[in-house]
């Protein structure tokens, strides 16, 4: 059996509000394999962004293990930590967090330039990727000449530009009509699958969840299957 992309072991995070302890996560045991698409569900306030900022490597605070690809990210300084979310991890938010005075082409190749990547190849990947979720026209268009549906398909190309082997998408069509949002989603979903990474996907949407490979929900802090 091929290891585990993601494992966290008794993962748990409170918070002090008040003089009272938060339990935000209560041990949380997960694995996601090798391409696997996992939909996290839960209320807002569950902790789904709690739960996703931890395996991002971006928040500390969290007590437990969380193992990537086989790395102890505790065992990392913050050098190693910057590596392994550079090498292994894309990010999709609520938010496109596209750079408004670069065209869709630019903001998807400046996640591949940040890695080293050589111009030429970053733009061919990014030309790749914009194409096949149907953006092949609009390459050239900066956020504000694109719609909502649009500029969450070039963060969702951004996101997959170094063929990361997990991705963590936040809600990721949380600000997007139902109808814009369920376009999104399955070309998220149908690009996943052709580049082979595994993901984790938090979202409100059970219809949307079950196009997934599996469904997890977060309850009082604890994983459950859904």
């Amino acid at each position: 059996m091929s290891e585990a992309v993601l494992q966290t072991i008794g993962l748990a995070r409170h918070f002090e509000q008040g003089g009272a302890r938060i339990e935000v996560l209560r041990g949380v045991d997960l694995a996601i394999a090798p391409g696997e698409i996992v939909a996290l569900l839960g209320p807002s306030g569950s902790g789904k962004s709690t739960l996703l900022q931890a395996v991002g490597l971006l928040e500390g605070g969290f007590s437990g293990r969380i193992r990537i690809c086989g790395e102890e990210a505790g065992q990392l300084d913050e050098a190693g930590r910057t590596r392994l979310r550079r090498q292994r991890l894309g990010f999709v938010y609520q938010f496109h967090h596209l750079l408004p005075d670069f065209s869709a082409r630019e903001n998807v190749m400046l996640a591949g330039l940040v890695a080293g990547v050589a111009p030429a190849a970053a733009s061919a990947r990014a030309d790749e990727l914009l194409g096949a979720l149907g953006l092949g026209a609009r390459l050239t268009h900066k956020p504000a000449q694109l719609s909502g549906g649009e500029q969450q398909r070039v963060a969702v190309a951004r996101a997959l530009a170094n063929r990361p082997a997990l991705v963590l998408a936040d809600e990721p069509t949380g600000n997007l009509d139902e109808a814009t949002a369920t376009l999104v989603l399955v070309a998220f979903i149908d690009l996943v699958r052709s580049t082979g990474s595994a993901a984790l996907v938090a979202t409100h949407n059970l219809e949307l969840a079950r196009r997934m490979d599996r469904v997890v929900s977060l309850h009082q802090g604890r994983l459950v299957a859904a």
